[in-house]
């Protein structure tokens, strides 16, 4: 795939509000930058505004634990549900206040309220990371690389402090994040794998977007539906995802791997009978397809 047409999902991804203000230039891992963001820049917290922030899985959980706030709550407040364009998967669109020009709602003039559990989109400014399965590599391989964002208020490039990509990452545990939110990411590739032309159908969006966001309703949905009914689950696995939301959120990317795109899962299965009676349905819904058809045929002759 092209470099160009790369940058460009790149913009795309980032969505700013005001058109030329982000210049995406490609880095790797040990590309050098030069950069410091702290109350004495002029421009501090200028760029917490007008962002489409994508909050992934573990931005929720750090948010609203960092918050108080249920998850149900935090959606409620601070959330905004949209189809991302460059996967076509239900994600959570952090909130900014219009009223207030498109500020971020834990921005103050003295920064940000929740600076140690921020997004990771904000850890990672002014680099932005692409993941992206690219059509001549091989099932599940990827291309990854970073793009550099200069905006022209930015007085922060003015700073003597270097860095490398990865030592950034690393200082802004930016690494962590990525590690929590892989399932995730390996979730929007393998429906990227699909196509652009394949719709994810609303109950799977649903689904989706559920499990990925909302953990409190996610456990419900394991401990007090018929999920186990239809899905075996190792003990030791629901005493985690009981308590833990990481282990949950974690339980969760199998769970969609397997209930929305058919890979296998050694963590969740459907149950033996379960199955047979979904291969059985399958069959007489394939049968009675068969059967249409073959009269359909019959009638033109």
């Amino acid at each position: 795939m092209p470099l160009t047409e790369l940058e460009e999902r790149a913009r795309k991804a980032l969505k700013p509000k005001k058109a030329g203000v982000i210049e995406p230039v490609r880095l790797e891992r040990d590309s050098t930058f030069r950069f410091r963001c702290h109350p004495g820049v002029t421009c501090f917290t200028r760029c917490c505004r007008n962002m489409n922030i994508i909050l992934t899985p573990y931005d929720i959980i750090r948010l609203k634990h960092r918050l108080g706030l249920s998850a149900d709550a935090f959606l409620k407040l601070y959330a905004e549900p949209e189809i991302l364009e460059v996967t076509g998967v239900p994600v959570a669109r952090l909130r900014m206040l219009e009223d207030q020009g498109g500020k971020c709602p834990f921005v103050t003039p003295a920064g940000c309220q929740v600076y140690t559990d921020r997004p990771v989109s904000c850890r990672y400014y002014p680099i932005g990371m692409a993941s992206l399965r690219q059509q001549e590599k091989h099932a599940g391989e990827e291309e990854e690389f970073f793009f550099l964002i200069k905006e022209d208020h930015c007085q922060g490039f003015q700073e003597p402090a270097e860095w490398t990509v990865d030592s950034w990452r690393a200082d802004q545990e930016a690494d962590l994040y990525d590690r929590m939110n892989r399932g995730w990411m390996e979730l929007m590739l393998r429906k990227k794998s699909f196509g652009d032309d394949v719709d994810m159908p609303p109950k799977a969006q649903r689904l989706f977007y559920m499990v990925t966001t909302n953990a409190e309703q996610f456990r419900r949905f394991v401990f007090e539906s018929r999920f186990l009914e239809k899905y075996e689950v190792d003990e030791s696995v629901l005493r985690n995802i009981l308590e833990d939301d990481v282990a949950l959120m974690e339980f969760g990317f199998e769970f969609l791997k397997t209930a929305v795109f058919g890979a296998e899962s050694r963590v969740v299965r459907l149950r033996p009978d379960v199955l047979q009676a979904e291969v059985e349905k399958i069959r007489r819904r394939r049968e009675k397809e068969r059967k249409r058809l073959e009269r359909l045929a019959r009638g033109r002759r």
